[in-house]
């Protein structure tokens, strides 16, 4: 590479202002383990791949289309959903009234994992995190007066994918709406589910029929939806850096396209109805570089299928801006973050986009701070003047250089789960999951030591704390709601018409036939949720994923004469010492939120500090985990909620210890609790309740306090 030819003129003069430290002090190496320098010149720019494309053509490191933004903005599409189909659909409305294009559908996790809202399984989940769907009569209250053949509609759902999207056929069909009219995506990424996510049902094989089967159905019926949302979000939720949530994602990419064409499909019939989910954190030029490394690999690696049409080798995305990103301290920071990741998104080239509210590092969104979220793109759109010009950033010399370099990294990724054997392979091994964890470790011990900055968690504290806006809280009557409803559409329907399609289900799943298109007749039936579910679980079974922890992630970012890390190990041994075992904790995620990032990183942490640590199995009810903490002698049970559950299942923990005879067992609960309700926690037993931002190494130092004193 040739040099500037004033480089060393520049160096000597940069040098000079640094009062003789060597420029390359100035390197920088992300968490992706890139360097970066100071300075980019147009010589870094020589013999890259990625510089002279042009948008709408391959390899699409421009932008998927010819005029992007300039030509037509992207899609506001906020993500949303919550307690019943009523309240939902409200809540749709405002949002379209008030400027929001698209519609994004969330469900509640007792609909994700295949249960209606009466299973006793899912007591504390109805309506919580997303919206209570038991039938076809529910999703036909969600989309009243939204006509289903004008409107673009994402739901994200993957392990019961298959009754919601037949009840979602279904609603059109009862609105007068054709299977050919349909717009929006299905997320239908089973892979990430093993990954991160966790809300699966069956186990993979079977998985991966059922999203053969619906790339199948949609592809001969309905030419306007997009069959796969291949979601990276999830992965960057859960701690993959950038270059780690590209890779994975691209890599799932090409595991389904060889799903579909194993299946007998050809590439051009399906792919140009795939798309993609990214999620964009706050490193600012790394997430924009990764959106157009994105498109440049997704091109080259579908290259090998010999696509003739364009569209089959055009990546096409939507993505969201971070919820882990968000924090609970100082909670109006977050606007400023979440308008950064916006940005982001909007210069990597994104075709649609949910932008977070402000308070979801405490609760469900309102109405104040969703319309801010929404507000924040209707003013990046309609303010900023960005969207006259084509990729502004492109040239830059940063830019392209960090481009390159993520193309590279991302590549050497892929071809290690190639070499395994494709995505599924490499998911057993559990070589993905280990990375994921271990940066999310990594990044902990970094946030912990305030080497990574987030302002008014670890540097710029208020003294004060104090939450001044509503928080909304989905009342306990929803489940009530929900299960009166299933019981009258249970007496009104034709239930040997509904046996009858539920046992061709079951039928299909032993041998041949495609399951949603055999879904379609039940839920016509009014077969709920749960009951298309079972009739697949009869024969697939439901997957149990195996717990493993990390080990050595957290502490080694720690430097070897650490007062705090070393402090807290010298205590630990010392326990040990005194009483014959280390202090042992048992961490907990009760309920059906697979959402495991949180309760990875205390085991691998607690761990690393010298703690025994047992991981109970996901999706555990507080009978299971009161039992479990019981037979393993554990001095505490760390239980983490999402989902806003933690008012029911915390306190139902609490209860069955007691049942059970471990009322010396110390609780202790984490994770999205707002303050508001620590008091009403505390009063039911827990002993301590650390919310998002608290230190690792903090809430170490209390929960052991709370081991000595009841050993005592």
């Amino acid at each position: 590479m040739s040099k500037h030819p004033e480089y060393d003129k520049w160096q000597e003069l940069a040098t000079k202002q640094m009062k003789g430290k060597p420029v390359e002090s100035l390197h920088w190496q992300t968490p992706e383990g890139i360097v970066v320098k100071p300075l980019y010149t147009a010589q870094d720019l020589e013999d890259l791949e990625t510089v002279n494309s042009l948008p709408g053509l391959g390899p699409y490191t421009r932008g998927p289309m010819a005029t992007m933004y300039a030509g037509r903005p992207w899609t506001i599409r906020q993500y949303a959903g919550f307690s019943t189909a009523k309240e939902s659909n409200d809540f749709y409305r405002r949002a379209l009234e008030a400027g929001q294009k698209g519609l994004s559908v969330a469900f509640d996790l007792a609909t994700h994992r295949g249960y209606d809202s009466d299973h006793p399984r899912v007591l504390g989940d109805v309506g919580k995190a997303g919206v209570a769907i038991d039938s076809v009569e529910d999703m036909k209250i969600l989309f009243d007066g939204i006509p289903l053949d004008k409107m673009s509609v994402s739901m994200t759902m993957n392990g019961a994918v298959i009754p919601i999207l037949a009840s979602y056929i279904v609603a059109a069909e009862e609105q007068g709406v054709s299977h050919d009219q349909l717009m929006g995506t299905i997320q239908n990424d089973i892979l990430k589910e093993y990954l991160t996510r966790n809300t699966f049902i069956y186990p993979p094989v079977p998985s991966m029929r059922i999203v053969s089967d619906i790339i199948g159905f949609c592809s001969k019926n309905m030419p306007r939806y997009n069959t796969i949302s291949i979601s990276g979000y999830h992965m960057m939720e859960a701690g993959a850096n950038s270059v780690l949530q590209l890779a994975f994602t691209m890599a799932d990419g090409l595991e389904y396209v060889r799903t579909a064409l194993d299946a007998g499909l050809d590439v051009d019939e399906f792919a140009p109805r795939l798309s993609f989910f990214f999620g964009i954190g706050m490193n600012f030029f790394m997430d924009i570089a990764m959106l157009r490394a994105a498109r440049f690999l997704w091109h080259r690696l579908m290259s090998q299928f010999n696509p003739q049409n364009p569209k089959s080798s055009m990546l096409r995305t939507h993505c969201q801006t971070s919820g882990w990103s968000l924090t609970e301290q100082d909670p109006y920071n977050n606007v400023i973050r979440t308008t950064l990741e916006a940005l982001t998104s909007v210069l990597g080239g994104t075709q649609s986009l949910h932008t977070n509210s402000f308070d979801e590092a405490i609760g469900l969104p309102t109405d104040f701070s969703a319309r801010i979220a929404r507000n924040t793109q209707i003013i990046i759109q309609e303010e900023s003047e960005i969207c006259h010009v084509i990729d502004p950033l492109g040239g830059s010399y940063y830019l392209e250089s960090l481009t390159d370099s993520i193309i590279k990294e991302a590549q050497k990724i892929i071809d290690e789960v190639e070499e395994l054997g494709g995505m599924a392979k490499a998911i057993e091994s559990g070589m993905p999951k280990m990375r994921i964890e271990e940066s999310a470790a990594r990044k902990q011990a970094r946030v912990d030591q305030g080497l990574d900055v987030i302002v008014g968690v670890n540097k710029y504290k208020l003294k004060d704390e104090k939450i001044d806006f509503e928080i909304r809280e989905v009342p306990a009557t929803v489940r009530d709601e929900q299960i009166n409803r299933l019981q009258e559409i249970k007496a009104n329907r034709d239930n040997t018409a509904v046996q009858t399609a539920l046992e061709a289900i079951t039928k299909a799943a032993e041998g041949t036939g495609n399951l949603l298109e055999l879904a379609l007749p039940a839920i016509r039936a009014r077969a709920t949720i749960g009951e298309v579910t079972q009739a697949m679980e009869q024969v697939f079974g439901r997957y149990v994923a195996t717990t493993r922890c990390i080990s050595g992630a957290y502490a080694s970012e720690f430097s070897a004469d650490s007062e705090a890390l070393n402090t807290l190990r010298d205590r630990t041994a010392a326990f040990l010492e005194s009483h014959g075992r280390r202090p042992r904790m048992l961490v907990t995620k009760m309920g059906q939120d697979g959402h495991d990032r949180g309760i990875k990183v205390i085991a691998s942490a607690y761990a690393d500090i010298g703690f025994d640590v047992d991981i109970g199995p996901l999706f555990q009810t507080p009978e299971e985990a009161a039992r479990m903490a019981i037979e393993n002698d554990v001095h505490v049970v760390g239980a983490s909620s999402l989902t806003a559950g933690h008012k029911t299942l915390v306190p139902g923990l609490v209860d069955q210890l007691k049942e059970q005879g471990g009322d010396e067992i110390i609780v202790i609960a984490g994770g999205i609790i707002p303050p508001v309700d620590y008091e009403y926690l505390y009063d039911r037993g827990v002993q301590a309740v650390f919310g998002p931002g608290t230190s690792i190494i903090d809430s170490a130092t209390r929960t052991l306090e709370l081991i000595e004193k009841q050993v005592q």
